[in-house]
């Protein structure tokens, strides 16, 4: 009889070794909110470079969604960018994350408690030249993920 309840004591620990490995492992690969709010940046602007304006757009703040309809943001981007400049796409480079706390996107808007700036400098080759294009952009979390705004303050 001691055998069968040293087997099922060595499955009860072996178990017990597997779910604290595995919470243990949870924990440590969970992206600080810094690491997040810069994959959500890169993404909206890798999408950009794609001309995926679609799936830029939903990576926007509601507040940025109100300032853009969904299409009319597609068809400008694409025509100001491409048309306009004559560039395809842009190379861009992106400062690391700054916290930011009580921000707003422009004078009157909702107050923003927590977020993170970033400084994205795109550069686009095009007919007119080779130019550089500096801008500040922030990244907040929202209940359904991270979203994106741009800063409209004077």
């Amino acid at each position: 009889m001691r055998k069968g309840n040293g087997k099922a004591f060595l499955i009860l620990i072996l178990l017990v070794a597997i779910v604290v490995l595995f919470f243990m492992s949870f924990v440590n690969f969970k992206k600080s909110p810094e690491e997040e709010a810069t994959e959500t940046v890169h993404k909206f602007y890798q999408f950009e470079q794609d001309g995926a304006f679609s799936h830029s757009w939903e990576l926007f703040h509601p507040l940025m969604q109100k300032k853009f309809e969904k299409g009319y943001y597609i068809q400008d981007r694409a025509h100001v960018f491409m048309n306009h400049f004559g560039v395809q796409s842009y190379t861009y480079s992106l400062s690391g994350p700054t916290e930011v706390q009580d921000w707003s996107m422009e004078s009157g808007a909702e107050v923003i408690e927590r977020l993170y700036k970033f400084e994205i400098a795109k550069t686009y080759k095009g007919k007119y030249g080779n130019f550089t294009i500096v801008q500040d952009v922030y990244a907040t979390e929202l209940e359904d993920g991270w979203r994106v705004l741009w800063d409209y303050n004077k």
